[in-house]
């Protein structure tokens, strides 16, 4: 074992010994002052080692120290991370890192499993939208990063309606319509899964003729000037949403469910147990009176659609979600602690209260204007933390009114609200 003296160490590929020159060890053991015992390795091991292990295998240069790296589990994935922590802003940086090469390939793989399109010379004449790779890092409720999504998407700006679209509504789930669920799912005593549709918009079939280009990056060489058509909706097209909704529609309504009448983004199925299930585009939430309902719902859906997630419910559209004996609890820890960070306010001293109980807001004309898309920006996530932060109601709606013509006066009450 080499010594522990916590300095930078190069790496030897996992599960392989290295046979160090006895030269070489007298020669460390001079530069750093202290002996370095040899090695006690069995003479017929020494010579296999030797002359067996490819020197071409070895990472690091041959002239420093022996280094082995502990058999941790943990340490190990320290050492060697499965994801980038760098969001890439062009495709020339992201094209350098092999994590999110790899990430790109799999969402390229996702495309040719799900048969959405097909590479053919560009018709004359034809309209053909732009594609380009959006980057981003997924996290958990604790902010950790578990994956590395890389999304190509259509420039959709470009399309013309009537020509590349017709219909794009698609309904989505309401926020009270979630917490309706959990208080129902609470009362009838039911525990809630979720998973979430890998890719979902790949899997909505259009009808339009759509022609896109080929992806940055990953051009074919013997056709660079053929273009690829759609058969299925690709992210960032007007139509994929409804597309997509569409599909998981009339799946759900062939397998039994029937669709609600006010809210159409929940589906039920009632036999002699009670099963319900909320669509919020590619994220479903469902429970039922009786878990292997759960069980045979998850096979079900494995079996049509590709799954990257399927447990249960614990983050959802920024909630975090506890469910326990005593009931189902949400917050917003982790939303908050973002948004104190977004606006830099994370280390600031905190007050009890929201607002002062004398304080009278009201138009201010002879105050400094202060930038209106911050205020915007500020108002618009205060009020989706009110979901679960009734307290701070009143007050946000109060500064709410002055986003025509913020003020220094009325920044200063926002920012009392954060914290």
């Amino acid at each position: 074992m080499a010594p522990q003296d916590g300095s930078e160490q190069d790496k030897i590929l996992p599960n392989e010994d290295v046979h160090v020159p006895q030269e070489q060890i007298d020669e460390q053991a001079q530069d750093v002052g202290t002996p370095i015992q040899t090695p006690q390795v069995a003479p017929q091991r020494r010579s296999q080692l030797t002359s067996g292990h490819p020197k071409e295998l070895i990472i690091g240069s041959l002239t420093r120290g022996v280094t082995t790296r502990s058999h941790n589990t943990a340490a190990f994935f320290q050492a060697y991370s499965l994801v980038s922590s760098i969001e890439p802003t062009t495709i020339d940086q992201a094209l350098s890192d092999p994590d999110w090469v790899n990430a790109m390939h799999e969402e390229l793989n996702n495309f040719t499993r799900n048969e959405v399109w097909t590479l053919e010379a560009k018709p004359k004449g034809a309209r053909v939208i732009g594609t380009k790779w959006v980057f981003r890092n997924k996290q958990d409720d604790e902010g950790n990063i578990v994956r590395n999504k890389a999304r190509l998407v259509a420039k959709g700006y470009s399309q013309v309606e009537g020509i590349d679209f017709g219909e794009t509504f698609a309904p989505v789930a309401r926020l009270e319509a979630i917490r309706f669920l959990l208080a129902y799912a609470t009362h009838h005593d039911m525990k809630l899964y979720q998973m979430d549709v890998k890719s979902a918009f790949l899997n909505g079939y259009i009808n339009e003729l759509v022609y896109v280009e080929q992806p940055p990056g990953f051009e074919d060489p013997n056709n660079p000037n053929h273009v690829y058509r759609l058969s299925k909706a690709l992210y960032g097209l007007k139509q994929a949403p409804r597309a997509w909704y569409e599909r998981l529609r009339d799946f759900l309504i062939e397998k039994g469910f029937k669709i609600g009448r006010v809210d159409t983004t929940l589906f039920t199925k009632m036999d002699n147990d009670l099963f319900v299930c909320q669509v919020y585009v590619d994220d479903i939430i469902f429970g039922s009176t009786n878990e292997e309902l759960c069980k045979e719902f998850g096979n079900m859906m494995a079996k049509e659609f590709e799954m990257s997630m399927i447990g249960e419910l614990t983050f959802f559209l920024g909630f975090q979600i506890k469910q326990l004996k005593e009931g189902i609890f949400i917050y917003q820890e982790k939303y908050a602690r973002d948004l104190l960070k977004r606006f830099k306010m994370d280390d600031c001293k905190p007050i009890e209260t929201p607002m002062a109980t004398n304080a009278k807001l009201e138009a201010d004309e002879s105050g400094i204007k202060v930038d209106q898309t911050l205020y915007r920006s500020m108002i618009g996530s205060l009020l989706y933390l009110c979901a679960s932060r009734p307290d701070i109601m009143f007050s946000v709606c109060l500064c709410a009114r002055f986003q025509a013509d913020p003020r220094e006066f009325h920044l200063s009450a926002v920012k009392r609200i954060l914290r």
